[in-house]
């Protein structure tokens, strides 16, 4: 029988009980870290003398009677934020020695709410990829098979959280950056409204950290529970307070309901241009099951559904002329040969992101107007459903594949090859739109592997889709730890032990 890791609100619970102190927790955690890293390879830049110090910092805080909401608790950071003294590389070998001076913004808000940082998770080169491995930091593998992809881009942070690395970490989706990487591993992540975090610090190397809105891209919570997911993004959340957060106050709407009996959801498994793997399907299957069983009401298909060709087509148009902005103007002109040199016939997804990779500002306002018809289209499907339930990549982690051309590489899907990135598509259902969507564990394939689902939900009610994963982690079961792992306990009026903090 496998023993689950703690989640942060056991942890605190513990802490607050002074069964365990955070120096102790720190030190657990660096253990691990040293003990198991060796082949997991999730923690790339450790900062484990920061972390110590910080954790005593905790202890005493504590012990002078302040709580804050995650004090003491070790936590990671996605390679790609800010944080003050230590490396931001993105990946990107030219970038190997860039040490901002200032911490992100999501880092400040991580040590304010009390946090220990233990260090940096790893990452793809540039963020651009749906694996973690890049020249500088090695490949990250997955727990459960080290012979497969964590996921990425925050594939570092997801395979950390999967190996007891720490109890949260936080990430950022712009492609199912947090969600992939969470379907792979089996834990739980939330891509959260487009603008509901802020993002400043959370920049490439030697970019000034200003207090933009990228459009797609949001930032984070992973974690081990749904619970523990709203913890995190209680923290995140809120404008940046250079910006809107100089005349803007958040007040999050609460959950539309709080009983599963109470839900309207509609369950999506196939998508029109790319097929769901059998083990995927699987896993939708259960969570439909457990809806049904929990009384919700459940649909399979809704004229209100907006169309999903043209989603994923309006995804990848704003995706991949984004994603090419900063290329060298003779790279960009290279791309207008090849785009120009296609049939007229192409539709395929291939050519549609050479076409969006050379899109012209006329283009581009063209695909936002579409988008925001798809906006309008969201707004009357929820209207008559509280939550969507759909695939994040049509399989589950597939074996490192490191061709460093990305076009000549497959995804084999039940025994069949797609081109490599077609597997966005289902990534782009909440992303193009800008939908909350949480990511929850949804069993394991035959071969073993975590197989994990999307909760989509209405924009800017955030809680509707992590309560019903909250209800569903006590349905169909949440995170399982790859291997055993314990807390270290603190006998009251003793020394310290290593007992376990058990869920309940």
């Amino acid at each position: 029988m496998e023993q689950n890791l703690p989640t942060a609100e056991e942890i605190t619970a513990a802490l607050r009980a002074g069964e365990v102190t955070s120096a102790e927790l720190t030190d657990d955690a660096i253990a691990r870290i040293e003990r198991d890293d060796k082949v997991i390879n999730a923690i790339c830049v450790p900062d484990f003398d920061l972390a110590r110090a910080a954790a005593r910092r905790a202890d005493q805080a504590r012990a002078h009677g302040e709580d804050r909401p995650l004090l003491g608790i070790p936590v990671t950071v996605k390679e790609s934020y800010n944080i003050a003294g230590l490396t931001t590389t993105w990946g990107m070998p030219l970038h190997r020695d860039y040490t901002p001076a200032e911490d992100a913004v999501q880092v400040s808000r991580l040590k304010a709410a009390g946090a220990v940082v233990l260090g940096k998770t790893n990452v793809p080169f540039g963020l651009q990829d749906i694996q973690s491995f890049n020249e500088i930091y090695g490949t990250t593998n997955n727990p459960w098979d080290h012979g497969r992809t964590s996921g990425g881009s925050s594939g570092g942070s997801a395979a950390a959280l999967a190996s007891g690395f720490g109890a949260l970490s936080i990430g950022s989706d712009l492609a199912g950056s947090l969600r992939t990487p969470a379907h792979f591993c089996g834990i739980y992540a939330h891509k959260p409204t487009l603008g509901l975090a802020a993002i400043r610090g959370m920049v490439p190397p030697s970019t000034p950290a200003l207090p933009t809105d990228p459009d797609l891209a949001v930032v984070g919570p992973m974690a081990r529970s749904a619970r523990d997911l709203t913890l995190l993004l209680d923290v995140m959340a809120g404008p940046d307070a250079l910006t809107l957060g100089v005349a803007h106050d958040l007040t999050l709407p609460p959950a539309r309901h709080e009983q599963l009996c109470d839900f309207r959801v509609l369950v999506l498994d196939e998508h029109p241009l790319i097929p769901t793997g059998s083990a995927v399907r699987a896993g939708v299957q259960r969570v439909a099951d457990a809806l049904v069983g929990g009384g919700a009401r459940v649909e399979r298909h809704s004229p209100l559904l907006p169309d999903l060709t043209e989603a994923a087509i309006l995804y990848t148009q704003l995706l991949f002329s984004s994603s090419v902005a900063r290329f060298p103007v003779e790279a960009h002109e290279q791309l207008r040969t090849r785009a120009a040199g296609l049939s007229a016939d192409d539709q395929s997804l291939d050519a549609v992101r050479l076409r969006g990779m050379v899109f012209s500002h006329r283009d581009w306002i063209e695909a936002n107007n579409r988008r925001e018809l798809q906006r309008h289209g969201w707004r009357q499907l929820f209207a008559e459903f509280d939550a969507v339930v759909c695939p994040i990549t049509p399989t589950p982690a597939f074996p490192h594949d490191h061709n460093p051309d990305p076009r000549e590489r497959r995804i084999d899907i039940d025994g069949v090859e797609y081109p490599y990135f077609d597997q966005l598509v289902w990534a782009g259902v909440a992303t193009m739109p800008g939908l909350p969507a949480t990511a929850v564990p949804a069993g394991r394939s035959p071969e073993g592997l975590p197989v994990g689902v999307q909760l989509i939900g209405p924009r800017f009610e955030d809680r509707t889709p992590l309560r019903l994963a909250e209800l569903l982690e006590h349905e169909i079961g949440g995170f399982q730890a790859p291997k055993q792992g314990a807390l270290p306990g603190r006998r009251r009026g003793g020394p310290a032990n290593h007992g376990e903090v058990r869920r309940g």
